[in-house]
């Protein structure tokens, strides 16, 4: 296979890649995110989500793996720092009542001081004083 052709089989995938969020369909069948992990992230988080925490999930992506949660959406908070996903999050998340605030810098994330009771992120850069600084200080934090 020679440069053309690598080119041309690029220019294909990238015609046919729907990035919206999280979504990464067009990919479907040929790579499988975390098969090979011994862990299972969604079924860590939903061990310790208790209807009453305030959940905050830091660098959402598209808020899908947040939505498939169904945590109260009173008591949900999220963020996201990438233009096109704090856009999408911003029209989907919002009007359902979810707390979404933009942030791209994770020493400054935009809540106050012990405001959470669990925070997950499953893919962000974070700086760990300052999710400690929004947890509550009850005794009790978790980070996932």
């Amino acid at each position: 296979m020679d440069q053309a052709d690598l080119r041309a089989i690029w220019i294909k995938e990238e015609q046919a890649a729907y990035i919206h969020g999280w979504d990464f369909s067009h990919i479907s069948g040929r790579y499988e995110e975390e098969n090979d992990l011994p862990w299972n992230y969604e079924k860590i988080v939903r061990q310790y989500l208790k209807s009453d925490l305030h959940l905050m999930d830091y660098d959402t992506g598209g808020g899908e793996f947040l939505l498939s949660l169904n945590h109260p959406y009173s008591k949900t908070s999220a963020t996201e720092g990438y233009p096109p996903n704090v856009k999408l999050c911003s029209e989907k998340l919002l009007p359902l009542g979810i707390n979404f605030k933009e942030c791209n810098t994770p020493s400054k994330i935009p809540f106050a001081d012990g405001e959470f009771d669990l925070i997950i992120n499953r893919h962000g850069d974070f700086d760990a004083e300052e999710l400690f600084r929004l947890l509550c200080q009850n005794g009790v934090y978790y980070i996932l």
